[in-house]
């Protein structure tokens, strides 16, 4: 967002995104509310979708420069040009949507259309480079050039060779590109929740939740910083975006955790943890959350309800692993006396529990999930409006329309990439082909080819938005895992937490950085301090996908077995991790055997934890009588080294 916001500094850019994120709210009601039904007229799906771009992809060329870094005061000449014609390329493919569909354009269609595709297609590169940077371009570019040379590459990766005139028209008039899951996610569901995320967050939301978590959980054991827990959860949860949690809650947490004791690497670690895991937590997440709902099928309330457990496992390992870390570096709470009162916290901000239980209410009983966040922002900014100390003026409206137009088109030049590949692997006829490519590869076995998919979700995760390298991996390696006989939404879950953890994971650690410059500490080492602090991040998504009663697939009895079981198997890792438990102390303290101890810890909390373990040739009661024995082991071990020891 910071090119976006730089951008604001000129005047004509910022009116601009000023209007068209009104006007792309006012479509986006239009459309989802169906009020053509009254009006009269009622517009295809595609022309909904360039109705969009006709508005958010000039803003592309317009509020974002060229060359990233680079500070203008004026729109240069040449991105009028580019902003003037991707509008009248979007206006004639409105214009001309009924005739495409009747005659097929998507296949084949007259010459005007094949330049105008190919100017459309060059135009949406150009807007993927923009948003995404120099990595993301080439990798879109690479991919949705891809099926004019898929023929000549070797058996195992080639696909249909088709030319280049019936490509462009294939990604301007398919439902599978530029107008495929990707935009359809953003225009039907996103665009919302984007409204009520930045309104939350206007109207001070973030501040609530901070001082709610610090007057619960200010004055305990490490309070700071499970304080982080709580407010990135919920703030994360509905914003939907690492970076900006981290910016909104990091400069009032990370301080308070370095006053009791926490390390600025450490402070600023728990930050990106927590900020990670909230883009993770119901009812919001993230875009990607959206884009599988489509994918999948299904409402997106059912995705909410089976992510509940993951995150909450998630979250509960990062407070009892800061519970333990400030049990045995004694750390201790903030006083009392320095923090805000609950009665008072809750008198000031109780519209905003009001308006997401609300939000929780429509999404998971009401299963309106696409008017829901609209109906929130409203309430929300109603009630705001009726407070006095937190009323709005004219000015917080228009900087709520121009930071909601900056995220508008930001997200519309990366949606706009990731159609491109996907258009690029159905014309070239890999989409359904790849999977079986890598189920040969992987000889059949689930297992590697679940370590296949996590290494490649990191990777891609490293390169590319988390939305684009799920769309790839829901194309490319989620049939594969599904054909292979795992539950598809646990698969499709697995791929979004392994495209997340490039947020925490050196090199890139996004989060990490973020948070770093916040806390004035070394961003490598806040990286790894992130990495280990959310190590259980990475088998959580092993522990649902081979266990789907985690994610609510399943019967009563199963579902609360697998919870007990990774609640304390997630309680001995952490313990292993941090080398502290409190019936056992403080680990480091017991010599020669500190590390076997904590292994045997690790080891044993995992195999509680994941009883279909495919590495094992045990069945569940021996994995979990294995485990146990494990555990005992390391108990009655780390307990009679205890009373050995000299007074």
């Amino acid at each position: 967002m910071s090119e976006l916001q730089e951008a604001l500094r000129n005047p004509v850019a910022g009116l601009l995104l000023r209007i068209v994120a009104v006007l792309t709210a006012a479509l986006a009601i239009y459309h989802i509310f169906n009020l053509g039904s009254y009006t009269g007229y009622t517009m295809l799906t595609g022309q909904y979708i360039y109705g969009l771009l006709t508005m958010m992809l000039p803003m592309v060329f317009i509020a974002i420069p060229a060359a990233r870094g680079r500070r203008i005061h004026s729109v240069p000449w040449y991105d009028w040009i580019m902003a003037i014609t991707s509008s009248a390329c979007c206006i004639f493919f409105i214009y001309h949507s009924e005739t495409a569909v009747e005659h097929g354009w998507e296949y084949e269609a007259p010459q005007y259309v094949v330049y105008i595709s190919l100017l459309t297609w060059a135009l949406a590169l150009e807007a993927t480079r923009r948003c995404g940077g120099w990595p993301i371009f080439t990798v879109v570019f690479l991919a949705s050039i891809f099926p004019m040379f898929a023929g000549k590459l070797p058996d195992s990766f080639a696909g249909i060779h088709t030319p280049i005139d019936l490509v462009a028209i294939y990604h301007t008039n398919s439902d599978e590109s530029l107008l495929g899951i990707p935009s359809q996610a953003f225009a039907n569901l996103v665009i919302g929740f984007l409204l009520f995320g930045i309104a939350l967050q206007r109207t001070g939301g973030g501040k609530f939740f901070i001082d709610l978590a610090f007057a619960l959980l200010g004055k305990v054991r490490g309070g700071p910083a499970k304080v982080s827990i709580f407010s990135s959860g919920l703030m994360g949860s509905m914003s939907g975006s690492v970076v900006t949690n981290v910016l909104t809650t990091g400069p009032l947490s990370i301080p308070a955790m370095r006053k009791v004791g926490f390390s600025r690497s450490y402070a600023a670690g728990v930050e990106t943890c927590a900020s990670t895991g909230g883009v993770l937590m119901p009812p919001v997440m993230g875009a990607t959350a959206f884009v599988m709902a489509t994918f999948l099928d299904i409402p997106y309330g059912e995705i909410a309800m089976a992510a509940a457990i993951p995150s909450a496992l998630y979250f509960f390992g990062l407070f009892v692993q800061i519970d333990f870390y400030a049990g045995r570096n004694n750390l201790k709470g903030l006083p009392e006396i320095e923090l805000p009162s609950v009665r008072q916290t809750l008198k000031e901000g109780w519209h905003y529990i009001f308006v997401f239980a609300f939000l929780i209410w429509m999404l998971l009983f009401m299963k309106q999930e696409a008017i829901a966040p609209f109906y929130a922002t409203a309430l929300l900014l109603v009630i705001n409006q009726l407070r006095k100390h937190s009323r709005w003026v004219w000015k917080d409206f228009k900087d709520f329309a121009e930071s909601c137009g900056a995220l508008f088109a930001e997200l519309t030049g990366l949606m706009a990439g990731v159609g491109l590949i996907m258009g690029a692997l159905a014309v070239s006829g890999m989409s359904g082909t790849i999977a079986n490519d890598l189920l040969f590869i992987a000889g059949g076995d689930i297992f590697i080819l679940l370590l296949m998919g996590a290494l490649t979700s990191f990777i891609l995760g490293i390169g590319m938005p988390v939305t684009a390298a799920y769309i790839f991996l829901a194309i490319a390696l989620a049939p594969a895992l599904v054909n292979g006989g795992m539950n598809p939404l646990a698969v499709h879950l697995f791929i979004l937490y392994w495209g997340m953890l490039s947020f925490i994971t050196p090199p890139v650690a996004i989060g990490a950085f973020a948070a770093a410059s916040v806390a004035g500490s070394s961003p490598m080492k806040t990286s790894f301090v992130s990495m280990q602090m959310g190590s259980i991040i990475y088998f959580i998504p092993f522990f649902f996908v081979l266990e789907p009663a985690l994610i609510l697939q399943g019967t009563p009895r199963e579902i609360v077995v697998a919870i007990v079981c990774a609640v304390g198997g997630i309680l001995m890792v952490a313990g292993g991790l941090q080398g502290y438990l409190p019936r056992l102390g403080n680990l480091t303290e017991r010599g020669f055997l500190h590390w076997p101890l904590r292994l045997m810890l690790v080891v044993g909390g995992l195999l509680l934890a994941m009883p279909h373990n495919p590495l094992l040739a045990l069945n569940e009661l021996q994995l979990f009588l294995l485990s146990i024995g494990i555990l005992v082991a390391a108990f009655v071990l780390a307990g009679l080294h205890k009373k050995l020891q000299p007074a």
